[in-house]
């Protein structure tokens, strides 16, 4: 096996996220991303190091008995923001409960084997699906640029594979229509005035993103063109206005509530907020989940799948609740404080902390809107801050960015010595890590389960009830 080699091959299995397993005939394991258990493929190779390889997946040679006859969206393949949406949903649900299993059980078992606990199947509680398979996110990020090299304007997501390439996907079924009009409308718009877009090569051009947020329980939305300042101020005005006319003339099922533009000079290729105006309504929209109402800006963080999140939150709950009442519990890594007042209800006290001011201020508002007044929020990093709070848990929930708990910030919780903690983690790789270091100091695992957030992606969240032995 050599670099820039062709070869063909049967994938065995799917490693997470979307890591398909091709064997060798000599033996050699080559690693292929967004290839299915069951399909043949053939792949070149990008990588050989100690005699095991990774490839890019050149083409499907044959299907895997797993995949649908015709998959639901017409961009599928073409477009990098999907994965899983040439399978059924209970077959996504399998191969997502199975990879977590394959990581986590091997990371449990020996500590329950040591400390006479339960077996692995009895306190793993399987997955939970999405209430909503198709048009269940509430925010998407769509980029202006072409879909091959000078071609004509594109707004959409990135080709799968590419840096560069963009795919109009005016057709997604992760969101519900309206998204499609407002993109759509955005586009043939912004084609007519023959508007550039920013170049990431050359650094020149004016349109870079086009984010659209809009409440499943409410229906409001939140439109924000997002430009660089490569432009003359009075040409600017016209064409912003030409823009929020466009907007207000679309037939939708929602409402608009408030129609922005930011300023994102960055070299890096992400939304950056260098500067928000408001060009019509207002700069946030409300989103209602389990009975309480949340106030969102544009760059909030909330979970993209509002109905989701209900069955998530719930599962918190019930885990939390199972510790009893009237509990100070930390919510750490707490955002803008949807979990804390969710819980608000079964403690004494909901202490959050988190790192973003603005995620805390919004926390803050959100608290007082839903008439919670034993929920208190800090702004800080957790492993920093932890020693000042006065008051100290009988409760922790942890809900850390993707790549887990700093080791610090680790070392000060498990020192706390709470009898119960949750673990709430989008990651399982590094769940399991952080896990192998909560039961070496102690805890073991007492429930845990898997929630669907991300329909049709390789991504799935997972909650974890830890006792202290």
């Amino acid at each position: 096996m050599k670099k820039g080699q062709i070869l063909e091959g049967f994938v065995e299995r799917m490693d997470f996220p979307n890591k398909g397993i091709v064997t060798l005939e000599d033996g050699k394991r080559v690693i292929v991303k967004n290839a299915l258990p069951g399909q043949k493929i053939s792949f070149s190779v990008n990588k050989v190091r100690k005699g095991r390889g990774e490839g890019r997946l050149l083409e499907v040679l044959e299907k895997s008995p797993l995949e649908l006859e015709k998959t639901p969206c017409e961009h599928f393949g073409n477009c990098g923001g999907c994965t899983f949406l040439n399978l059924s949903y209970q077959e996504q649900l399998a191969l997502k409960e199975r990879q977590v299993k394959e990581l986590l059980e091997p990371v449990c078992r020996t500590y329950q084997e040591q400390r006479g606990g339960r077996e692995f199947t009895d306190i793993f509680e399987g997955i939970k699906e999405s209430p909503r398979q198709f048009a269940y996110r509430n925010k998407m990020e769509f980029s202006f640029g072409d879909s091959y090299k000078d071609g004509p304007l594109c707004l959409g997501m990135h080709k799968r594979g590419s840096f560069h390439d963009i795919v109009t996907v005016s057709g997604c079924k992760i969101v519900d229509e309206d998204y499609s009009r407002i993109l759509s409308g955005v586009l043939s718009y912004f084609q007519g005035q023959e508007t550039p877009y920013y170049h990431k090569m050359r650094h020149i051009g004016y349109l870079r993103y086009l984010l659209v947020r809009k409440a499943v329980r409410t229906g409001e939305i939140l439109v924000d063109l997002v430009t660089t300042t490569q432009i003359d101020e009075a040409a600017e005005t016209r064409l912003l206005e030409g823009f929020v006319e466009t907007l207000q003339g679309l037939a939708l099922d929602g409402e608009i509530v408030g129609i922005l533009n930011t300023h994102n000079d960055s070299l890096a290729d992400a939304v950056i907020n260098e500067g928000t105006r408001v060009l019509c309504g207002q700069d946030f929209f409300y989103e209602e989940i389990l009975g309480l109402r949340f106030r969102i800006s544009p760059f909030s963080f909330f979970q993209t799948n509002s109905l989701g999140a209900e069955v998530l939150y719930e599962m918190v709950r019930e885990y939390v609740a199972d510790a009893g009442n009237d509990k100070v519990i930390y919510d750490l890594y707490s955002g803008t404080g949807t979990i804390a007042q969710m819980l608000a209800s079964v403690a004494e006290t909901v202490i959050g902390v988190e790192i973003v001011e603005e995620a805390v201020e919004a926390a803050k508002e959100n608290a007082k809107l839903n008439h919670l007044d034993n929920c208190e929020f800090i702004a800080g990093d957790v492993w920093k801050v932890l020693d000042d709070i006065e008051q100290k848990p009988d409760f922790i929930v942890l809900d850390p960015p993707r790549d887990g708990i700093h080791p610090k910030a680790l070392e000060r919780i498990i020192r706390y010595g709470v009898d119960k903690m949750v673990y709430i983690s989008c990651k399982p790789t590094s769940l399991a890590r952080d896990l192998e270091v909560l039961q070496a100091r102690g805890y073991m695992v007492e429930r845990m389960c898997c929630v669907d957030m991300f329909p049709a992606s390789a991504n799935i969240e997972t909650c974890v009830l830890l006792g202290r032995k």
